[in-house]
């Protein structure tokens, strides 16, 4: 059987893309997730940074590490800020985003990486754990083509209206809602 040969498209003008995912649904990391590992597989550099997962374990940590030096991971949170009897102070929890809004600026401008992901600085905004001017000049610092995706439900319109790309997931249907616990390798 012959070699399939696939096809390499290469676009005329290459385009740093902002994408924006949000909404109530599950699917946001996962599908930056899902990018980050199409990047890699373009040759490409990805680093990406957790602003909130940082106390519980999901399967990506030790995928990304398989893909090492390729992807750079930066655990940077202690949990989700006010849920799920998470322990830590919201002063504490602010001061983990501005560390990670902090070291996403050095990231963004290194020339390291061709993609970074933000994964749920939408919700670190949300909770007043960053400041909008912060994430709003994060953005406009973004090098032309750099590619730089989004994560977390309830993005700011402001954010949205930079972006190129911004997807809403909706739950329709969630197994959690029907009393199931998160499996291994799908929900974590």
């Amino acid at each position: 059987m012959d070699k399939l040969e696939l096809q390499h498209l290469e676009p005329k003008e290459k385009v740093g893309l902002i994408v924006v995912l949000t909404g109530n649904g599950k699917g946001k990391t996962t599908s930056a997730m899902g990018m980050a590992l199409r990047a890699v597989g373009h040759g490409l550099k990805v680093c990406v940074i957790e602003f909130m997962k940082g106390d519980m374990y999901a399967g990506e940590i030790d995928g990304f590490k398989r893909l090492a030096p390729d992807v750079e991971f930066n655990m940077m949170g202690k949990g989700f800020c006010g849920i799920q009897g998470n322990p830590y102070p919201f002063e504490e929890h602010r001061a983990n985003a501005q560390e990670a809004i902090s070291l996403a600026r050095e990231k963004l401008v290194s020339g390291q990486f061709d993609l970074v992901v933000l994964d749920e600085i939408n919700n670190a905004l949300r909770l007043g754990l960053l400041d909008l001017p912060q994430v709003l000049e994060l953005i406009d610092s973004k090098p032309p083509l750099l590619h730089l995706i989004l994560t977390g439900r309830d993005a700011h319109p402001e954010v949205m209206n930079r972006a190129h790309t911004v997807t809403e997931m909706k739950e329709i249907k969630h197994a959690y809602r029907q009393k199931i616990e998160p499996q291994k390798g799908v929900d974590y």
